[in-house]
C-alpha cells in the first residue's frame, strides 16, 4: 500500500453523503466511517468493533477515544504529515479530539463532516490550529 492508493482510496469516496456512525462507500459515512473504509479497503478487517456513540460523545465522555484508537492501531507520525497520513483533530481548545482526515495533498484534506459530504477541502489555518495529531496506516510502503 502506497500513499497514492490511500489518497486514491478517500478520492473513491467524494460525494458520499454525511451519515453519523455510517461507514458505506457512496451510501454513507462519518469522519470516522471514511477511516474505517479505506481501512477495509487497503490494509483489511477492521481491527476492533466500533461501538454505537452519539454526535456529542468526546465532550459527553471527555475521554480521548479516537485518540485512542489512533495510538492503537496507526503508526504516530514522527515528522510532518504527508499525503495519505490521517489527521486527527480538536474542534476547540481543551476538548477530546473528535474528527479525522486523510491529508490529500500538502494543504488539502478529504473528510466527511456534519451536514456535508465527504469532500476535498484545503487545509486552511482554521484547520491547521486545531491537528492533534497525525497518523500512517500500518504496511505503508514509503
Amino acid at each position: 500500500m502506497t500513499r497514492s492508493d490511500i489518497v486514491a482510496e478517500a478520492r473513491r469516496w467524494l460525494g458520499t453523503p454525511y451519515c453519523h456512525q455510517a461507514s458505506a462507500q457512496g451510501a454513507g459515512c462519518d469522519c470516522l466511517g471514511l477511516v474505517r473504509g479505506i481501512w477495509r479497503a487497503l490494509v483489511g478487517p477492521e481491527p476492533q468493533t466500533v461501538m454505537p456513540y452519539t454526535p456529542d460523545w468526546a465532550e459527553a465522555r471527555g475521554d480521548e477515544l479516537l485518540l485512542g484508537a489512533a495510538e492503537a492501531h496507526f503508526i504516530r507520525c514522527a515528522g510532518a504529515a504527508r499525503p495519505g497520513d490521517v489527521l486527527v483533530f480538536r474542534m476547540a481548545p481543551g476538548v477530546p479530539a473528535k474528527h479525522c482526515a486523510v491529508l490529500s495533498q500538502p494543504d488539502a484534506i478529504i473528510h466527511a463532516y456534519w451536514g456535508r459530504s465527504v469532500a476535498e477541502s484545503r487545509l486552511a489555518p482554521w484547520w491547521m490550529q486545531r491537528v492533534a495529531a497525525a497518523y500512517s496506516f500500518p504496511g505503508l510502503e514509503d
